[in-house]
């Protein structure tokens, strides 16, 4: 039978808000405060969101185990698979001493850690963000990181926030496409709409990262470097956007920051080099001559040679065309039997009542890890492994990562049960009800979004139509909030829990997530908040920067 949210059961908007917070929570401050294990924690933050969702919200218990179930699927493939499938490409290649060559090949470039983290966490990432999202950029660049020696905790919340202002055109621009589709506006008006708000922060962020890693007076003694990399990525992220479309945004804006930085680094330097691997070494016991590289260009490009097929790989991976022609050879459509269009969204949430789709793709073909494992069994054969070595490290990689799968699937099975209860809708109600200062709560709507559902993508689909209704209702523009709910969510990337364990199974530091969180909060938090008031001026002060392109 047809079940209908409701979004106030308590028939008191401040009680059912609170009541639909409970798992989001539990969730974290298990993580933040207690400091329980991930996988521990994303287990009782389940438990409570089907607690509330089944007791508070009336959802039938059977159809509140489904959407647990179709979450908790969905985190293992597609989401787990990218994540097993990188973490054992970069095992293999850690094996066979490659990652060294490539580590020591970076230092090359620049022997300074703060430009090696531009150019990795900001600029590969970004490149990987755009090509395949959904965790790829930080797995790499955390892995990477590590390899070059940075602790685990800078490894990990570095790479959180550097992956924040490619997020909404992340995946050949995913998640603007998804809310086109949900919201009903024209895509190239969204897409050019959150190319004018992100490429600030695409020049903020690198500042903010090394800043972050190295300090104040650290950041000033390469900031032109820094302005380098930010401005040669905003320009063609404001470019593409608004006069080509979301599709290749990232990589452009990457390819060209990373090509703008490395030759800037041919002609300028800073005047002390920066060795130190962590905040808690000082600048001056950290500053030395480079060494001296002892690698033969041969050596060089055969440890760069997998992770140039992973991009190569990756890239094809997100290209449409290729998607729907692997589709066509093989694709499962599950439609989740006892939920799939008997779950009813009703207004003020949707502007009619609307049944919620509930349908597995099992496009194993297609995902983007399948690509990331081909990319691996073509750098095992340059590398020379057999198929028994190749097959022991697999297995081998899969217990590493197990609870690590765990939690992902815990906590995607949190998001759906949420999102298919309404008690997402009813948080997101609250925002709606702050009147002249909707912009700017609208924009923290989103960053609440994907703090919830560890996707940009995943925001948009729950709240475009909600960011699209309210605007219409209070007089401001429908595609100024919108493109605010994709921009806001950015900065919620780094504090999701699935990005969290992400990050923490790429570095090998497992069951520390509480401290990558408690690392990442405040930036994310202060991050969202100027996104805020980017849009708040838009909305008010420069209107002109909100008009439609």
């Amino acid at each position: 039978m047809m079940w209908a949210q409701g979004y106030d059961p308590f028939g008191n908007a401040i009680v059912s808000t609170l009541m639909a917070a409970v798992p989001v929570v539990v969730l974290l401050g298990c993580i933040a405060f207690l400091k329980m294990k991930a996988h521990v924690a994303a287990l009782l933050g389940i438990a409570s969101s089907l607690t509330i969702a089944i007791l508070a919200f009336g959802m039938p218990t059977g159809m509140a185990a489904r959407a647990a179930a179709f979450g908790a699927a969905y985190g293992l493939m597609p989401i787990g698979w990218i994540i097993l499938n990188v973490i054992f490409l970069y095992r293999l290649t850690d094996q066979r001493g490659q990652f060294r060559i490539l580590q020591d090949s970076i230092a090359g470039i620049t022997p300074d850690r703060r430009l090696q983290l531009l150019l990795i966490a900001f600029g590969f990432g970004a490149f990987f963000e755009g090509a395949a999202g959904f965790g790829t950029p930080v797995a790499v660049t955390g892995a990477m990181l590590i390899g070059l020696g940075f602790s685990p905790l800078a490894a990990s919340g570095l790479s959180l926030i550097a992956n924040t202002a490619p997020v909404a055109f992340g995946a050949l621009g995913t998640p603007v496409i998804a809310l086109a589709s949900v919201t009903g506006l024209d895509l190239h008006e969204l897409s050019g709409m959150v190319g004018r708000q992100l490429p600030f922060f695409s020049v903020i962020v690198p500042f903010w990262l090394i800043c972050a890693f190295a300090g104040w007076r650290g950041m000033l003694q390469v900031w032109p470097a820094i302005l380098v990399a930010g401005v040669a990525f905003a320009i063609p992220q404001y470019l593409v956007s608004n006069f080509h479309g979301p599709w290749l945004v990232d990589i452009v804006a990457a390819l060209c920051s990373m090509g703008a930085l490395t030759l800037f680094l041919r002609v300028w330097r800073p005047a002390s080099l920066w060795r130190s691997t962590t905040r808690a070494q000082t600048e001056e016991s950290a500053v030395t001559e480079p060494a001296a590289t002892t690698y033969t260009s041969e050596q060089v490009f055969k440890a760069w040679l997998p992770w140039i097929v992973l991009s190569v790989c990756v890239f094809l991976w997100g290209i449409p065309q290729v998607k729907t022609w692997l589709d066509s050879l093989f694709i499962l459509k599950l439609p989740v039997s006892g939920l799939h269009e008997l779950v009813q969204k009703v207004p003020p949430v949707v502007a009619q009542p609307t049944a919620e789709a509930a349908v597995y793709n099992f496009n194993l073909l297609s995902m983007t890890g399948t690509g990331i494992l081909v990319a691996s069994i073509i750098s095992s054969v340059l590398m020379k492994f057999s198929v028994r070595e190749f097959v022991r490290e697999y297995f081998q990689t899969l217990v590493v990562v197990r609870l690590s799968l765990l939690t992902i699937a815990a906590m995607l099975a949190l998001g759906y049960v949420t999102r298919y209860s309404g008690a997402d809708a009813t948080m997101g109600l609250a925002f709606a009800q702050t009147g002249w200062l909707y912009p700017l709560f609208g924009t923290m709507l989103g960053w609440l979004g994907v703090a919830l559902t560890g996707s940009d993508t995943a925001s948009n689909v729950l709240f475009g139509g909600l960011q699209r209704i309210t605007s219409e209702q209070l007089g401001l523009n429908p595609v100024l909030m919108a493109a605010a709910n994709s921009s806001g969510g950015v900065m919620g990337k780094m504090i999701d829990a699935q990005s969290i364990v992400v990050a923490s199974t790429a570095t090998r530091w497992y069951g520390h997530e509480s401290e990558i969180l408690r690392y990442v909060f405040f930036h994310s938090i202060a991050l969202a908040l100027l996104v805020s008031l980017l849009v708040l001026g838009q909305a008010y002060v420069w209107p002109l920067t909100a008009l439609v392109h």
